[in-house]
């Protein structure tokens, strides 16, 4: 490296000194200069733009662009020297007072060079006082060039807006502006080295050089400048990912497995000839796709996607089979005890004989399923290890007790992962590695992709099947928003509704956010909706007690929900509860006796989200409703409308009509199709991190690219790298391009490899 030249991958202790460097690493996580590069800004000002100072909330870490109205400064009597200032900006609309202390006339030196008129920019923490809005000591910088008193007119707008002014993600401990000074400082001597696009490709799509572009997302010239500079490093981020996917995706080829071909006359084939339903047409063709993967001596890595109801298990079921007549086990990992359980009962049910391998009575090809969570006693869990180790068991059914070290496969051929968003990636791959010498087949079933698994499908890792038809029987879901605090009357009507279904035979479900008192692990906060939707004490007799002004509450909890039903609105049914802290003994009693009928109406948490199956049940109630994410709500009500009876659903919220959180909700009301809302949860979480393990929000590898918005400019880096790599997989060729890989996915692009 040349003597004052600045690189990408260079520490920034050395190249803005220890203090700043060491700061920039605690509050942002950012080590070299490329980190700093691509802390890019999230939106930028002009000259004569001024914040919208009205939409300021109290508690927001803001930054502004606004005028000196107003400039005060009083005694603080009975302290001596020191003086407290205030200064009123405005943006021509709404004022917005600063509020400074100074313990000596010396203290006061930047003070003092204030002046009305002048433009600055102010960040700080919004708070209030005397019911106004304040920011207390803010950190500012006027803006040089700014005469003092200018009206602020379209003519001196436009004279200002020659130059963007960027603001960057900032906090309280590192404003905008000293982020904007360390990028200056680095854009003087930096040296990006070569190209990693390849030039045939840079003109192809006519994308603006590396260097450029790096300079233009921080200090550009126009507005069509600092466009071209995101189209170019959105080319960086999506050609970038899908090179490394295309490498993973050879390697992924190239990986033994053993073939798991279908064996003529065996338990697949009974199986199928004992089912009392005939398959739908897609999973006939999602199956034979399945069958073939099977058969080849790569590793399958597949997900499938269907609606709640479409049939997925019986894929997986008869999937597991195929790999149990080629000699080898399947496993299926469920994210919950009740949903282990629902599935050992489904599969033993379903097979039937078939599943009674070593029993008298047993079916001439019938194999074991063995059930392994860490609820299992003692004397069960031994035998079912036992099973597992030899391969009796040809099928097993658990949890993460799987993943346990004792659990030892003889011959682990499959893995089917239910639900997979509920697994971090280490617990998956923990399981996948339980293989012997060769790597197993995985099929990943979720019914409403959640944003990653959206994601990952889009960009490609996976190879995707989708089943879109309900199995026949199968009835519609009916989906309402109740109002409950506007509209008191419709919360009474949703119990008279419970009350109607019970009457008719039915059963229904009442679900809450949480448990009750104490720690809760039912946590319903899958979303990361924050807790700004409170709106106050609900009424469950159907509105809101008078007098009572609707501000910050717990979220309804299954214990104080059922014994107020229990005493009111539901007197006389029979109520059943079901969460997280019971006993798995008695959680498995209670969903026993709901499924036979012995309880009307069962309040819960989101243990039943997934995989619970009580064809009766025809009505859902859900408490709170705004606290759960989109992907979640779809789940929940895919518990009724399993039988011949059409299924409802009540969306109860105290959410003001036009709020984002009553949107959330109208919006899973109008459709009962799971992708469009998995677009939807996507728009307001993101994808997630794409290539590290937070499963939403803000902490993304990928700085520019939008899923949604950027799907074509996806595929066409799609094609592209996969052409680069096909005919280079280890990119000897293109060293800056492999070397760029390595930069921007660091270690994370190891999460690729356990996905």
């Amino acid at each position: 490296m040349l003597p004052g030249v600045t690189t990408l991958s260079e520490p920034l202790d050395r190249a803005l000194g220890p203090r700043t460097g060491k700061a920039l690493e605690r509050v942002f996580g950012l080590g070299t200069v490329g980190d700093l590069l691509r802390h890019y800004p999230r939106r930028y000002y002009t000259r004569g733009e001024l914040t919208d100072l009205s939409a300021l909330r109290e508690g927001d870490h803001v930054t502004v662009l606004a005028r000196i109205e107003l400039i005060r400064l009083h005694p603080m009597p009975g302290q001596g020297p020191r003086r407290r200032g205030e200064v009123i900006v405005t943006d021509d609309r709404a004022k917005l007072m600063l509020t400074f202390f100074f313990r000596s006339p010396k203290s006061q030196f930047s003070f003092n060079r204030l002046v009305p008129g002048m433009i600055g920019m102010f960040a700080g923490t919004v708070s209030s006082f005397r019911g106004r809005l304040q920011l207390v000591h803010p950190e500012y910088e006027m803006l040089p060039g700014a005469p003092p008193n200018a009206d602020l007119t379209p003519e001196l707008a436009a004279e200002f807006a020659t130059e963007l002014i960027p603001v960057y993600p900032a906090s309280a401990k590192f404003s905008s502006w000293a982020i904007s000074k360390s990028v200056r400082t680095v854009l003087e001597t930096l040296d990006v080295g070569e190209d990693p696009l390849p030039a045939e490709l840079r003109e192809r799509y006519r994308l603006a050089g590396r260097a450029e572009a790096i300079r233009a997302i921080h200090r550009p010239l126009d507005w069509a400048d600092r466009d071209r500079a995101r189209g170019r490093l959105k080319w960086d981020e999506a050609f970038m990912l899908q090179a490394a996917l295309a490498q993973r995706r050879l390697a992924a080829a190239a990986m033994p497995a053993m073939p798991r071909p279908r064996v003529a006359g065996g338990i697949a084939e009974e199986f199928d000839a004992r089912l009392p339903f005939t398959l739908t047409a897609g999973q006939v063709t999602v199956g034979e796709t399945i069958a073939g993967e099977l058969a080849c001596a790569y590793p399958m890595h597949r997900l499938l996607q269907g609606e709640v109801g479409s049939g997925k298990t019986v894929i997986a079921i008869r999937a597991m089979l195929q790999v149990v007549d080629a000699g080898g086990q399947a496993a299926l990992l469920a994210p919950t005890e009740v949903l282990a359980q629902q599935h050992y009962r489904s599969v033993t049910d379903m097979l039937g004989p078939l599943a009674q391998g070593g029993q008298l009575g047993a079916a001439e090809h019938a194999t074991s399923v063995a059930l392994l969570t860490g609820s299992v006693g003692a004397a069960a869990r031994r035998s079912a290890l036992a099973d597992v180790f030899t391969g009796d068991a040809g099928i097993v059914i658990g949890t993460h007790a799987l993943l346990e070290e004792q659990v030892q496969f003889a011959d682990l051929g499959l893995v089917v992962i239910d639900e997979q968003h509920r697994f971090g990636v280490e617990q998956r791959d923990a399981l996948r590695a339980k293989a012997a010498e060769r790597r197993p087949h995985v099929l990943v079933m979720t019914a409403t992709p959640i944003p990653r698994t959206v994601a990952m499908t889009v960009y490609g890792d996976l190879e995707t099947s989708t089943l879109t038809e309900l199995p026949a029987g199968r009835s519609a879901i009916a989906t309402h928003v109740v109002p409950a605090a506007d509209k008191p009357r419709y919360l009474e009507r949703a119990w008279e509704r419970v009350r109607e279904e019970v009457g008719r035979g039915r059963q229904a479900y009442v679900v809450c956010p949480r448990i009750g008192e104490g720690p809760d692990p039912d946590d319903p906060d899958e979303a990361g909706y924050p807790d700004g939707d409170d709106f106050g004490d609900v009424d469950l007799t159907g509105g809101i007690p008078r007098g009572v002004v609707l501000g910050r509450r717990q979220p309804l909890s299954v214990l104080d929900v059922a014994a107020t039903l229990d005493a009111g609105a539901l007197a006389g049914l029979r109520l059943g509860i079901l969460h997280g802290r019971l006993h798995p003994e008695e959680k498995d009693r209670v969903m026993r006796e709901f499924s036979a009928g012995d309880i009307d109406v069962l309040v819960a948490t989101t243990v039943i989200e997934v995989g619970v199956d009580v064809p009766n049940a025809t009505v859902m109630v859900i408490m709170d409703s705004e606290r759960f994410g989109v992907s979640q709500l779809h789940q929940l009500r895919g518990r009724v409308g399993r039988g011949q009876a059409p299924g409802l659903c009540l969306l109860v919220t105290e959410a003001p009509p036009g709020s984002p959180a009553r949107e959330r909700l109208d919006a899973v009301a109008a459709t009962l199709d799971g992708f469009k809302l998995s677009r939807l949860d996507l728009e307001q979480r993101r994808e997630g991190d794409v290539l590290g393990a937070a499963q939403a929000g803000r902490q993304s590898s990928l700085r520019l690219l939008q899923l949604l918005a950027d799907e074509d400019l996806i595929r066409q880096a799609r094609d592209e790298a996969t052409a680069v790599v096909s005919a280079d997989p280890d990119l000897a060729a293109h060293p800056a391009l492999r070397a760029a890989i390595d930069e921007l996915l660091g270690v994370q692009a190891e999460y690729l490899d356990k996905t």
